[in-house]
């Protein structure tokens, strides 16, 4: 199958090339903000600029729901939504310009890696980590704050609204956990660093899970998406209407649960992890403060008191952990005062009671 037929499968059909004065707007655009938003990568501003003005840009007719820019590594070409003006353009290019840096190819020529994404003759992982990945680096790029949204009855804070926003969350929280900036060095040049970070943290089986579960995510949104579009055709009605609706309703379902799932393993599985590396008063400050502040990443749902519980399960267990450290003189101590005022008065404090729900923004 060629690239235009692949293409039409997924519903995009070229319309012409885009113009030689736009594809040098754009490549400006983007590299001015690659080299100003990630100084320590040390791009050159010239070279990327040659690099991106070289990428083969097209415009064409996309079905509804689909993004406005789609890049296609099996050519290293981009695809431009047919109506939308070049200052809009902008934006929506940095996300694919991206996936042109982060392209690894073998020696014959084929893609083996895009980032945090791994294609193998089989089997394609990472997909939706990467796209994630990408999208809070865009976010950045074009200085987009956080923001409260709430999507399949979830309220959570991202980044990027209206792009991947729950991907960008979790994503979000799993950089929340082992730092920002090994987040991006591996997006950008394609390493294994993050992965790697994060299966120290968390163990490899639960990073393996919390992957799978974001391409799931991914996978089901897609379909969504795609219903909605049938929902929109004027053949679409009566019993026909109702079975797609009954379908998306399925679906959404399905994605809410499968959000809370992967939020619930990723802050489980580090904190238990770290939990056990506790050997000073010191780490004591360090675990709380931290596994407090992660409340301030979490999607909430109505009935959901999953981190509530944890939190004050994890406070009960400093507080013993607390007690055989100072008693174990073989054991690095810091003055008593500070830390066994903080257990004292902790429940009065935060009003710690099994059921309350801490993660108010």
């Amino acid at each position: 199958m060629n690239i235009e037929s692949e293409l039409k499968k997924d519903g995009i059909e070229i319309v012409g090339r885009l113009d030689t004065l736009s594809i040098n707007a754009l490549a400006k655009y983007v590299a001015e903000r690659v080299c100003n938003t990630f100084p320590k990568a040390h791009f050159v501003y010239s070279q990327l600029f040659i690099e991106f003005s070289r990428i083969p840009m097209y415009i064409a007719s996309m079905p509804e729901g689909f993004a406005e820019a789609n890049y296609f590594y099996k050519n290293s070409s981009i695809y431009f939504k047919q109506g939308v003006p070049l200052n809009e353009l902008e934006k929506f290019a940095i996300h694919e310009f991206i996936h042109y840096i982060q392209e690894v190819r073998d020696s014959k020529g084929t893609v083996i890696r895009l980032g945090l994404c791994e294609f193998s003759e089989f089997k394609t992982y990472g997909m939706a980590l990467n796209e994630g990945a990408v999208q809070l680096a865009t976010a950045k790029m074009l200085g987009q704050q956080p923001d409260i949204v709430k999507y399949y009855d979830i309220s959570f804070p991202t980044n990027s609204p209206s792009c991947y926003p729950m991907l960008c969350n979790l994503v979000q929280q799993l950089a929340y956990l082992v730092g920002n900036d090994v987040l991006f060095d591996s997006t950008l040049f394609s390493t294994d660093q993050f992965k790697q970070s994060l299966i120290d943290a968390c163990g490899k089986k639960a990073f393996l899970k919390i992957q799978d579960n974001l391409d799931d995510i991914l996978n089901i949104e897609e379909k969504i998406i795609l219903l909605n579009g049938h929902l929109m055709e004027d053949d679409c009605e009566g019993m026909k209407a109702q079975k797609i609706a009954n379908k998306i309703s399925k679906y959404k379902d399905n994605l809410k649960s499968k959000f809370i799932e992967t939020q619930n393993i990723i802050f489980t599985s580090y904190f238990d992890n770290e939990f056990l590396k506790i050997t000073t008063t010191e780490a004591i400050e360090v675990y709380r403060s931290k596994l407090y502040n992660y409340k301030n990443y979490i999607g909430i749902a109505e009935g959901y008191s999953y981190f509530n519980d944890y939190y004050i399960d994890k406070m009960a267990a400093l507080e013993n952990r607390y007690d055989a450290i100072i008693n174990n003189v073989s054991l690095a101590v810091v003055k008593d005062s500070k830390i066994s005022r903080l257990f004292k008065s902790l429940r009065n404090l935060f009003g710690l009671n099994k059921g309350t729900e801490l993660s108010k923004y």
